[in-house]
């Protein structure tokens, strides 16, 4: 069978049918026909075809009629009609009412062959944008959020019950927790899925230009506005902004995205006219934002709006056993990635990542993941492969040093360090992966410098 796209013919003419579906099947199409619409209705389900190309006149139902059918069971299938040249008219109005083109008999086989090719081209990338539509909302899906922990059962939960709604969210966490792919799922499982999603760090511009982001301007109200720009909340239109550290906003711009949450209407900077628009807002910080709010630094009529539901990330440090699956999780993505094909990682390796305090939670983890998966040449991750900071807890022998208190665990690795390289503080520095600088504090702090 060929692959240029598969095509239902409707017309109650055999000479028709037969001399339109010898140019398709020349030039390359899988060609069906039908003598009414009746029968092609029947069929399209089973035939799934990308086109349709139906006479405007037939017994039973019309060819406008055989359209408004296929539209009221859900098919976007691009539909063409054939008509002649007394009823161009109705052919113009069935174009109004959805279908994809028309032609006039007798049909021209250049046009014939140039509109079906854009009809099965238009067919295809609908079917694509569903396609890729269904792959975003699953990867982004919070069933995909890895943890088994019961915090993240619990977040589980809450996303679920909070995307059936259009309240807004507050999501606080340290840095790298994943705040954006909670607001994501969150998101993705809503009915505002099918609509954009727009995130905004507040962190990264300065005020004048993060304004002109949020709100948009009209040419010339400010130098280097030479044309109108639509902001992103209003291009977030039905669905979701999400605004990454949200107390970043300095004291104007809390004050106009209050009277914008109020009143769901945006200004352009220099603009008059009030724009309405449907959002939902979807914010997050690694703030205290209350102990901001008690400091007078963020608005706390602006705080109680945003903080309608809470959702609070805890650190990778508090949900250790989320961890092998986090490890695991990364490992697929880039062996994929980076065409690699390493098994797993050694019992001493696992050991450093249960043990290990992940400051920079799960985005850290990643990274050493992604780090040790492009350095290692076997198949097994070792600690050979991991960050200085893990590697650096464990003994030349892949055995973690025995940990009492944080003071005690210092002390013990500077102990050593000095002990392989007879107390030379340059390689002492190198191994423990500091500054000289840094390891003459450490000795000063700990009574070992000498006098």
């Amino acid at each position: 069978m060929n692959n240029k796209g598969k095509i239902l013919l409707v017309d109650d003419e055999i000479n028709t049918l037969k001399v339109l579906s010898a140019i398709l099947k020349k030039n390359g199409y899988d060609v069906h026909v039908s003598r009414t619409a009746e029968e092609a209705i029947d069929r399209t389900p089973k035939l799934n075809p990308d086109a349709l190309i139906t006479d405007y006149k037939l017994p039973g139902m019309s060819g406008a009629e055989l359209l408004e059918a296929l539209k009221q069971k859900g098919s976007q299938m691009p539909v063409i009609m054939l008509t002649a040249y007394g009823t161009i008219e109705k052919a113009v109005d069935a174009m109004k009412k959805g279908a994809f083109n028309y032609l006039t008999k007798p049909v021209n086989h250049d046009e014939l062959l140039t509109v079906a090719r854009e009809a099965v081209e238009k067919s295809r990338l609908m079917h694509e944008n569903v396609s890729l539509k269904e792959q975003l909302k699953e990867r982004h899906s919070f069933k995909n959020i890895i943890g088994k922990s019961p915090q993240m059962q619990d977040i589980f939960a809450l996303i679920k019950t909070v995307s059936k709604s259009s309240s807004n969210v507050l999501i606080t966490g340290e840095s790298g927790t994943g705040k954006e792919l909670v607001a994501r799922a969150i998101h993705y499982e809503s009915l505002r899925s099918e609509c954009p999603f727009i995130p905004i760090d507040c962190a990264a511009l300065p005020e004048e230009l993060l304004e002109s982001e949020l709100f948009g301007h009209e040419k010339g109200s400010f130098t280097g506005a030479y044309e109108q720009k639509t902001g992103q909340i209003e291009l977030a239109n039905k669905g979701t902004v999400f605004l990454d550290e949200i107390g970043e906003l300095s004291p104007n711009i809390q004050k106009k995205f209050l009277r914008f949450l109020q009143e769901r209407e945006i200004l352009r900077v220099g603009g008059k006219a009030r724009i309405k628009v449907d959002v939902r807002i979807i914010a997050a910080t690694n703030r205290d934002l209350e102990s901001d709010v008690k400091k007078g630094s963020f608005r706390e009529d602006l705080y109680y709006r945003l903080n309608v539901v809470t959702i609070n990330i805890p650190p990778l440090i508090e949900r250790r056993e989320d961890v092998p699956l986090l490890v695991h999780n990364f490992l697929n993505k880039f062996n994929k990635a980076n065409n690699k094909a390493i098994i797993g990682i050694d019992s001493d390796a696992m050991k450093a990542f249960m043990e290990y305090d992940w400051p920079g939670n799960v985005r850290e983890l990643e990274n050493a993941i992604e780090r040790a998966t492009v350095l290692c040449p076997t198949d097994t991750i070792t600690l050979k492969y991991l960050p200085k900071a893990i590697r650096r807890m464990y003994s030349e022998d892949n055995h973690k040093v025995e940990v009492f208190d944080l003071m005690e665990t210092e002390r013990r690795l500077l102990l050593k360090a000095f002990e392989k390289t007879s107390w030379n503080q340059t390689k002492s520095a190198e191994i423990l992966g500091i500054s000289r600088k840094q390891l003459r504090t450490k000795m000063k702090h700990h009574g070992l410098l000498p006098e």
